[in-house]
């Protein structure tokens, strides 16, 4: 039998969970919170692939929609594995035409030219395939399709639960990346409150085995990790764009 992790990565899964929960989930964080980031690395005048875009975020200001309202930004593709959750969506937001909805699944992005898009942001789908079957090897197929739709020095934007002894060496091993790293509390919120366990817009130390993060933050710091990896095209890659 399987379990509903094992299937992350199947379309019928995500076609069967929106249907029978339409309404909108925030998958880790919302936009106005992660803005800082997001405009730290990603300008408005880009053109951005949010890749398993789903319907995140809540009632009033879904993700995508608050980075056009509340960022700026013009020029947004959208895609998710769902056919499901794709047709609302472009229902929803037929009348904003910066943001475009494409059913995809981003292991084959195959419609999409290589070096085509400044940055694409992830918000949990490398965590849900990497739950699912054959998590490696499909992490991996994403990763590098990631990697080839993007420009030289464009930004992948990986919002993780995962720390970097979990999450480094898969980034570095599937593509070649400059790898830069924050960090912000899971229960971020609009309101600064408590003093933060690291500033957002501060890059957290990292050394080559991840140790440096909990020297820095302590154990289990209860964060998700924003890993900003920038595309580098060297003589000795070993993946093509």
């Amino acid at each position: 039998m399987t379990s509903s992790t094992q299937a992350y990565g199947e379309p019928w899964y995500w076609d069967n969970r929106y249907t029978n929960e339409p309404g909108p989930f925030d998958w880790y964080q919302k936009y106005i919170t992660l803005a800082p980031i997001i405009n730290l690395y990603v300008p408005p005048t880009q053109r951005i692939l949010i890749v398993g875009c789903g319907n995140s975020g809540t009632f009033s200001s879904p993700f995508s929609e608050g980075m056009v309202v509340d960022g700026g930004y013009t020029d947004i593709v959208n895609i998710d594995i769902s056919a499901v959750v794709i047709e609302a969506m472009k229902s929803k937001y037929q009348d904003i035409p910066q943001l475009k909805y494409m059913k995809m699944d981003v292991r084959n992005m195959s419609d999409f030219e290589s070096e085509s898009f400044d940055a694409a942001i992830d918000k949990g789908t490398l965590d849900s395939i990497l739950c699912g079957n054959n998590s490696r090897q499909n992490a991996t197929k994403m990763l590098e399709e990631i990697w080839r739709v993007l420009k030289d020095k464009g930004v992948y934007v990986l919002v993780t639960y995962g720390s970097p002894l979990y999450r480094l060496r898969l980034l570095r091993e599937s593509c070649s990346w400059t790898i830069k790293l924050h960090v912000i509390e899971k229960l971020a919120s609009e309101e600064k409150s408590e003093q933060p366990v690291w500033e957002l817009t501060k890059p957290v130390p990292l050394n080559d085995d991840g140790t440096s993060v909990e020297e820095a933050l302590g154990k289990n710091p209860d964060v998700h990790y924003i890993y900003i990896c920038t595309k580098e095209i060297s003589a000795n890659s070993n993946t093509k764009a």
